[in-house]
């Protein structure tokens, strides 16, 4: 008599139960089908669900042995179907909102120089702006940037945008 194929998900029974239900898995041909475990259900925002399942394959476990192991990934329900009589409510199921990332901030902050007259025209995240300084848009630091005694921080992003954009004027008058 052969020795009994090995039970690829024998290493997770063995380990703390992981809540999990069969479902099966459409192949790519489109033809076939195979019994996987669906692990979790989740969607993200306005997202499609996507579901995680483990399928048993083998792999080579050297000196040609092999071994069953389980691939984990995730699928969309397009490529799944329900067992009937299987119970899902034991597959994790949750929704993730995430908190829209705030708009890019493009502004420019000025600051009184150290010695003298004149200011120095910083972007927002500047370090040198701790503690702030008046916020100006673009149109009103290109307009600061004209005064005597005004120039840009070359520590920050101020130089690099402001100056090119003056010269981008000159002629144009």
């Amino acid at each position: 008599m052969a020795d009994p194929v090995p039970d690829p998900w024998k290493e997770h029974a063995d380990s703390e139960a992981e809540p999990w239900a069969p479902i099966m898995l459409l192949l790519p041909d489109g033809r076939q089908r195979l019994e996987v475990r669906l692990y979790d259900r989740r969607q993200d925002d306005h997202e499609p669900w996507m579901y995680l399942i483990g399928a048993p394959l083998w792999q080579h476990a050297g000196g040609g042995a092999i071994e069953p192991v389980e691939f984990r990934t995730w699928v969309t329900p397009e490529v799944l179907e329900p067992i009937p009589g299987v119970d899902m409510s034991v597959v994790p199921k949750h929704r993730v909102t995430r908190d829209p990332e705030p708009a890019p901030r493009w502004g420019w902050v000025t600051r009184p120089k150290a010695r003298g007259r004149g200011l120095i025209i910083h972007d927002h995240d500047c370090e040198h702006v701790e503690g702030g300084g008046r916020e100006l848009g673009i149109e009103e630091a290109l307009d600061a940037m004209l005064r005597p005694g005004a120039e840009a921080c070359t520590s920050c992003d101020a130089a690099a945008v402001l100056v090119p954009m003056l010269q981008l004027g000159e002629g144009y008058a």
